[in-house]
């Protein structure tokens, strides 16, 4: 399972590895600590055109009152162009999108290759992923 290549070695590089996903992973840290994150995760990126697209679902612990037990969900998306005269440039964007209780959105995770017509389901990792610690 790869999610593209790196341009310096010409070797693939794992999925949740690269350029657009170390944005993206920076971008998903300026709106949620990295020790907070339960859990990421990650689809597999599309390629066309020049472009990547990568999306992964982020997870993190509701602090008490209401969302007691549930789990607040962001979604992280990044456009990344790896061809041509505007290589390197790209988009991310972060977005704070429901909140869950864990069963509710592992299900709707495992659900989601079915809905998509995805050949594979997203892979869940934990923050050191990403992140160190």
């Amino acid at each position: 399972m790869g999610a593209g290549s790196n341009a310096r070695f010409g070797q693939p590089v794992g999925l949740g590895r690269g350029p657009g996903w170390q944005q993206l992973a920076a971008a998903v840290a300026a709106h949620v600590p990295p020790a907070e994150i339960e859990t990421i995760y990650l689809f597999r990126p599309l390629k066309r055109e020049g472009r990547e697209w990568g999306t992964a679902v982020v997870t993190r612990s509701a602090a008490g009152g209401e969302g007691a037990g549930r789990l607040r969900v962001y979604t992280a998306r990044y456009m990344l162009v790896v061809r041509g005269k505007e290589r390197g440039r790209s988009k991310v964007e972060v977005q704070e999108v429901a909140l869950s209780p864990a069963e509710v959105l592992a299900q709707v995770m495992r659900a989601t290759a079915d809905r998509t017509g995805d050949p594979e389901p997203p892979v869940a990792l934990d923050r050191s992923a990403w992140y160190d610690g």
